[in-house]
């Protein structure tokens, strides 16, 4: 489906489920900006590509298409038998698991489906694939409260009239609602803060030119296009207040894994003295993980920095390419690390402590806590 020109990008869900044609719903971000598609995946193979090839992306909006396909998945399984079902949703689950190794949301969500699995193991494998689709759709809900409160934390960073430079798309089309990063950009455009934006555009996938800068300017936002070398240049021009990003994985002790460039943004926000914010759900801190050190790094295909995007390739055959797809941006460069429940600060050991404590404690009173 393809209706760019009745709809705006605003209005689209990024990931939904439809269960009545056994069929998980994403707006595929590979042809944006140039068409608003929607494609219905159905098979495991279909949505293992969708993952890999950035179909869909962004951490939360991958952990709830992960939640929503291992459930479909599930759902097709033709026995009545636990031990035969729940062999073939860890089958299942490994497959889609293995799709993307940095973003942490991606294990995360299948984790916690598999655990729905197991918590009912006595129940009758017809009332299991009920609570999968349950926790799925739940799951969906929570991601867009959790950036809500995340863009409201963030907010208070902000004054009206801010200059914020953004890397990537940490924006709703990255979420199921509102984004991480942008979530107080929004939030602040509803009350008037009329910020000034500059999105770099995010090499070699242009994410920030395809996805971030398109959502704002539709969105209504005051959204300047950079090149990502660009950003020391309006740092030291004086038009940044801040930095705000999102990421894909959190290590125990602050490191953050993000986008390739984001690092570099970081060091040259800490020469002009710019604060360099990290938005993150909890469900991407890895506390298992202690350093960046530790984080797997992807590595992506040579074609997408040699001839993606071209006409003809733009680098001679045969040239040797390195293309991760994420770097580290070490703990002592952040500012601070803005989650739903609240924002943490060195040291982030023990701040984070601090920010499960309050999440264990809304969790065991019955509500989210934020």
């Amino acid at each position: 489906m393809n209706d760019t020109q009745q709809k705006n990008i605003m209005e689209y869900e990024t990931v939904e489920l439809d269960d009545a044609d056994s069929a998980l719903v994403i707006l595929d971000q590979t042809k944006l900006p140039a068409a608003a598609e929607l494609i219905r995946l159905y098979t495991a193979q279909e949505i293992w590509d969708a993952i890999y090839l950035l179909k869909v992306r962004g951490a939360p909006a991958i952990g709830v298409a992960a939640a929503f396909g291992i459930y479909l998945l599930a759902k097709a399984i033709d026995t009545q038998d636990y031990d035969t079902f729940y062999r073939e949703f860890c089958r299942q689950k490994e497959y889609l698991n293995s799709a993307r190794p940095t973003a942490v949301n991606l294990s995360w969500a299948l984790n916690r489906m598999d655990r729905v699995c197991r918590d009912n193991r006595e129940l009758p494998v017809p009332d299991i694939k009920r609570k999968l689709k349950e926790t799925a759709a739940a799951m969906k809900e929570e991601d867009i409260r959790v950036c809500r409160a995340i863009g409201e934390y963030g907010l208070t960073l902000l004054k009206p009239g801010d200059g914020i430079l953004t890397h990537c798309n940490a924006g709703q089309l990255a979420t199921c609602r509102y984004g991480t990063a942008t979530a107080p950009i929004y939030l602040g455009q509803e009350r008037g803060y009329h910020f000034r934006v500059f999105a770099d555009e995010t090499r070699p996938l242009l994410q920030g030119a395809r996805l971030t800068a398109y959502e704002l300017l539709s969105f209504g936002v005051d959204v300047t296009l950079i090149c990502d070398n660009m950003s020391a240049a309006v740092m030291r021009n004086g038009w940044i207040n801040a930095v705000f990003v999102g990421c894909d994985r959190v290590a125990a002790n602050g490191d953050v894994a993000n986008k390739i460039g984001t690092s570099v943004a970081a060091l040259v926000a800490q020469r002009y003295h710019v604060p360099f914010y990290v938005c993150a759900p909890t469900s991407t801190i890895d506390r298992d993980t202690p350093s960046g050190a530790e984080i797997v790094i992807e590595q992506r295909p040579a074609g997408e920095v040699t001839d993606m995007w071209y006409e003809k390739p733009m680098a001679p055959a045969g040239v040797k390419v390195f293309n991760p797809a994420f770097d580290v941006t070490d703990h002592d460069l952040i500012t601070g690390i803005v989650t739903e429940y609240g924002i943490a600060r060195e040291p982030y050991t023990e701040a984070f402590q601090d920010i499960f404590r309050k999440k264990e404690n809304g969790l065991r009173s019955g509500r989210e806590g934020f």
